[in-house]
């Protein structure tokens, strides 16, 4: 019997090897998060978009097409790249099943106003007469 000292002699050794579970199972979910976010992440479209202090949140609508104009030029129709033929014709599709649709119109801050008016005519000369300019708020 020893008095104040420990038994050293059944003392475990030391783990040597990394628990590796763990590890997986937080991969696993960092996978499952990247999957789900990425759809979301790749359909935004990079504006620059013009500051008014009028700006509000817009409305939710369900009839409504959202078109982009970048400095660039390019032209979308809901997110999906389009040609001013294809838009024309969706233009005057839309305003044939309802002319009460509203056209959501998101200009780059570099677009000329020329091309802006351009985008607008389209949608005038197809008889949809309802023209949203979406606009951020002025930081304060």
């Amino acid at each position: 019997m020893s008095l104040g000292r420990f038994d050293t002699s059944s003392r475990d050794k030391p783990m040597s090897e990394i628990n590796m579970t763990p590890l997986v199972d937080v991969m696993l979910v960092l996978v499952a998060i990247l999957i789900i976010t990425a759809p979301l992440l790749a359909s935004r479209i990079a504006l620059d978009l013009p500051k008014a202090d009028g700006a509000t949140q817009a409305q939710p609508q369900t009839q409504a097409l959202r078109i982009a104009l970048q400095a660039d030029g390019a032209l979308f129709l809901d997110d999906q790249p389009v040609s001013r033929e294809a838009l024309t014709q969706r233009l005057q599709q839309t305003a044939q099943a309802n002319s009460e649709t509203e056209v959501q119109l998101r200009a780059d801050a570099a677009v000329p106003y020329g091309q802006v008016v351009q985008i607008m005519g389209l949608a005038q000369q197809a008889g949809l007469n309802k023209i949203g300019f979406v606009a951020l708020q002025p930081e304060k």
